[in-house]
């Protein structure tokens, strides 16, 4: 692994901050693209989530997909996950460097059960894939590289090209046995942060979250010399977000405007869109309680992503600030925010 040069002080780069698994805007360019961040450490950078367009977005960074140090996966969902995939295949391009020692691909393990079916279901839906239907980080980007063989095979025994396979090394994110976790009964057990990634320019922790049915669902913490910032990843408020964001520098929530899914669910009868505004109400977190999350824990500053709808006036998040007396953010994709303002930042 090469050195970090450059300028350490740790910003992060808002590639795209929009969630839900969808695309917002049709028949004009897209303001806000899928869900993902980098958080930048000199030249390096750590890349939390790969939502759509997250290869354009680090381009348009100024970021080099050669400095990519690791990649972070909150939970399995399909906006968090989409281009997973395209920085695989298309990263044996530039990341060959990494040959013997492939970036860290950390993300959830298997879910080990299927969710409870919705009590809205009248008739119990077919799983997709019944032979291995919870795949976790590992086995998806097995998964995946299996997917493209065909052209990967053209790369790697005409064009010798590196597979993703040597570039790239997806892990688990092993839960403790004493927490009492379970997928369905126990998803969010009160937990210390748990360290799941450290090199020489951050350490990097999480906890478990609350996004029914998702499980596990992670938030992480990425600590170094000149600051911290904290992700929330997707999920309604719990008190273990509050306690890995404990006197954070910067905390990035997720966030839902209840009014639009009043208005997009709230009058239909059908039982998918009943489900989905089960859904939102019980995983997801509006933009007071993001706010509340931050004043508990201290945060030094917030910031608002993963945005739905992504579509939303900019007044539906600066509500936040109602809520929140230190420092609100609510940013574009590739907005940059520092951890620290240059007054606060300490000599190391």
């Amino acid at each position: 692994m090469s050195h970090a040069s450059g300028d350490l002080r740790p910003r992060v780069i808002t590639l795209g901050t929009a969630g839900g698994p969808r695309w917002w805007q049709r028949g004009e360019p897209t303001r806000r693209s899928g869900i993902a961040t980098a958080v930048v450490v000199g030249d390096a950078f750590y890349l939390v989530d790969c939502g759509h367009g997250v290869g354009r977005r680090i381009a348009e960074a100024g970021l080099h997909l050669r400095d990519l140090r690791g990649v972070f996966v909150t939970h399995l969902h399909s906006d968090h996950t989409v281009d997973l995939a395209s920085l695989a295949v298309f990263g044996l391009y530039e990341l060959g460097h990494r040959r013997g020692d492939p970036v860290p691909v950390v993300g959830p393990g298997d879910r080990g059960a299927l969710p409870p079916v919705s009590p809205r279901a009248t008739v119990p839906p077919r799983p997709v894939a019944p032979d291995h239907p919870t795949p976790g980080t590992a086995a998806m980007f097995d998964t995946l590289v299996r997917a493209f063989a065909t052209d990967l095979n053209d790369r790697v025994i005409d064009s010798l090209r590196p597979s993703p396979t040597e570039l790239f090394a997806p892990r688990d994110i092993e839960i403790p046995a004493g927490l009492g976790y379970h997928p369905n009964t126990n998803p969010t057990p009160a937990m210390e942060p748990l360290v799941v990634h450290q090199d020489d320019l951050v350490t990097v922790t999480a906890v478990l979250v609350e996004h029914p049915p998702v499980a596990p669902a992670f938030g992480f913490r990425f600590d170094t010399p000149d600051g911290s910032v904290t992700f929330s990843g997707d999920t309604t408020s719990t008190p273990n977000m509050v306690r890995l964001a404990r006197d954070t520098d910067l905390l990035l929530h997720e966030a839902i405007d209840v009014d639009f899914i009043e208005r997009t669910y709230g009058g239909l009868e059908d039982d998918a869109s009943r489900a989905s505004r089960d859904h939102h109400y019980k995983s997801h977190t509006t933009v007071a309680d993001a706010a509340r999350v931050a004043t508990e824990a201290g945060a030094r500053q917030l910031a608002l992503h993963h945005l739905v709808p992504g579509t939303a006036d900019a007044s539906v998040w600066r509500r936040a600030a109602e809520h929140y007396d230190g420092v609100f953010h609510l940013p574009d994709d590739l907005d940059v925010i520092a951890l620290r303002p240059a007054a606060d930042r300490v000599a190391v």
